[in-house]
C-alpha cells in the first residue's frame, strides 16, 4: 500500500434532494469534456450517500484525483450534498452520514495512524467551501485526530 499522510473530505456540491452515488460522481469525472472531466475515474476513493451507505470509488491502492498536489499521499471521502436548495454552500449532511463517514475514518486511522484529517478547503490554494464545515475540529471533537 501506498503512503497515506491524509484523509481529506470533500462534498459533492450538490442540493440535498440530489440522491447520487459514487456511480453519478464517476460518470462526472470520466465522461470526456463538455459533459465531464475526462479523467479516467472517479477521483475519489469513498462516496458517502445521502442514506449513509458507503459506496467504494477509486481503489485506495490507486492515486485519486481530489486534491491537486497532494493525490499521491491522500484518500479522498465525499460526502453526497453540501449546497442548499438555492445553491449556496451549506453543511447539510444527515445524520446517517455523520456516522458513517465517522466509522469510515475511524478505520482509516486504523491502518493509517500517522494521516491527518482535512477538508478539502484546508489545502493551500483551494478556494471553495468543500466540504461545507471544519473537518480539523469535527475529527477532534469525534477523536480521530
Amino acid at each position: 500500500m501506498r503512503r497515506i499522510d491524509y484523509i481529506v473530505i470533500h462534498c459533492s456540491a450538490t442540493k440535498p434532494s440530489a440522491d447520487i452515488g459514487a456511480e453519478e460522481i464517476r460518470r462526472w469525472h470520466s465522461d470526456p469534456p463538455p459533459k465531464g472531466n475526462g479523467w479516467r475515474d472517479i477521483g475519489y476513493h469513498y462516496v458517502i450517500r445521502r442514506s449513509g451507505q458507503v459506496e467504494p470509488g477509486r481503489p485506495p491502492r490507486e492515486i485519486g484525483a481530489h486534491v491537486s498536489g497532494y493525490n499521491s499521499y491522500s484518500l479522498g471521502i465525499c460526502l453526497v450534498g453540501g449546497l442548499n436548495a438555492s445553491g449556496k454552500a451549506e453543511n447539510n449532511f444527515l445524520p446517517a452520514q455523520w456516522a458513517a463517514l465517522k466509522t469510515l475514518v475511524a478505520d482509516l486511522k486504523q491502518k493509517f495512524p500517522r494521516a491527518e484529517i482535512k477538508g478539502h478547503r484546508d489545502f493551500p490554494g483551494v478556494r471553495k467551501d468543500c466540504p461545507c464545515f471544519e473537518a480539523q475540529a469535527w475529527a477532534r471533537n469525534q477523536g480521530l485526530a
